[in-house]
């Protein structure tokens, strides 16, 4: 009895190993058709990403605001391949921004080209804050993250009402004025930048430590000599998308946001009662107008400032250029 019960159960076993041997090829089979959902993949990944090239181009000659990067120096060539990879391969987050830079970078060039800053700065925030509202560990703000004493130095309102660092305008100024008074320093637009992330101190000590003015040839601490490499693998993404293996048509991008600007010189006792007075709710107010803290606005020196609304349908896009 315990011999021909022992011989039946290795028989069920026997016959259940033969069964999964037969059922798991169909069932990765099965895994595969059910993820690809029997194509090769939805429209809108391939609008987004096409391919991946198996080997990421870097121009013959690449440049950083007019300044060329020494790109035949193997050290130079293979940080900036590092950032390649990293933002070329990082799709999400890529496709992201450029899908954000639409909307934003039309300000912030302007801004920049008033003030005599070259067009390639307009990376710094990307590279800063991935164009958002950020705040940092280290309590630095917005697009440009700004520490609270810098900001207030060059002129911008920080307290607990109104943070003109969220201000992409106002702070995008201060960034410029910053970056003039590095440039009358260091004479060129890549210690510029550099600085712009160490902060002076920092890279005047690194100066005269290591006796080089040269971005290229300074030992730097891994932030900062990962900073320019990454604006220059952003800049060469952002211009050319297609090259990295990014297709995202025109009506992918996000648009400019069509607003009115209205002026403001009194007190505000409730911001959720003004969106409504003005055709729109609390939530989009602060959207278009982060710099507002809080709920109210004092105002107790009549300050005059400017309030963005919407201009129209602002939820819905394709009601924009109806109207």
């Amino acid at each position: 009895m315990h011999n021909r019960n022992a011989g039946r159960s290795r028989l069920f076993i026997y016959l259940f190993l033969f069964g999964a041997l037969i059922a798991v090829p169909f069932m990765f089979f099965g895994i595969g058709e059910l993820w690809s959902g029997g194509r090769e993949g939805s429209g809108e990944d391939r609008a987004m990403v096409s391919y991946m090239p198996q080997k990421l181009p870097i121009p013959a000659d690449v440049n950083f605001a007019g300044e060329p990067v020494p790109i035949d120096l193997f050290d130079v060539r293979e940080a900036l391949e590092r950032e390649l990879l990293s933002n070329a391969y990082f799709h999400s987050q890529t496709i992201r921004l450029l899908k954000l830079s639409n909307r934003f970078f039309p300000e912030i060039e302007s801004i920049l080209k008033q003030n005599l800053v070259p067009d390639d700065f307009k990376y710094l925030a990307v590279a800063e804050s991935n164009l958002s509202q950020a705040v940092s560990p280290a309590k630095a703000v917005g697009f440009w993250q700004l520490m609270k004493g810098t900001a207030i130095d060059y002129g911008l309102e920080v307290d607990a009402e109104v943070d003109e660092r969220y201000h992409i305008g106002k702070s995008t100024e201060v960034a410029c004025k910053y970056l003039i008074e590095s440039y009358q320093r260091y004479g060129n637009w890549t210690m510029t930048a550099a600085s712009y992330n160490m902060g002076r101190r920092g890279i005047d000590r690194q100066i005269d430590r290591q006796k080089k003015m040269n971005y290229y040839d300074l030992l730097l601490n891994p932030e900062t000599a990962r900073y320019i490499y990454r604006v220059v693998a952003l800049k060469l993404i952002f211009e050319n998308p297609e090259a990295y293996g990014f297709q995202l048509a025109e009506e992918e991008l996000y648009p400019v946001i069509p607003v009115k600007v209205l002026k403001v010189d009194t007190t505000v006792t409730h911001f959720a009662d003004f969106a409504a007075l003005h055709g729109t709710n609390y939530k989009l107010l602060k959207y278009l107008n982060p710099w507002l803290r809080d709920v109210k606005l004092s105002n107790s020196r009549r300050k005059s400032y400017e309030i963005l609304v919407p201009a129209n349908d602002f939820r819905r896009p394709n009601a924009w250029e109806e109207k």
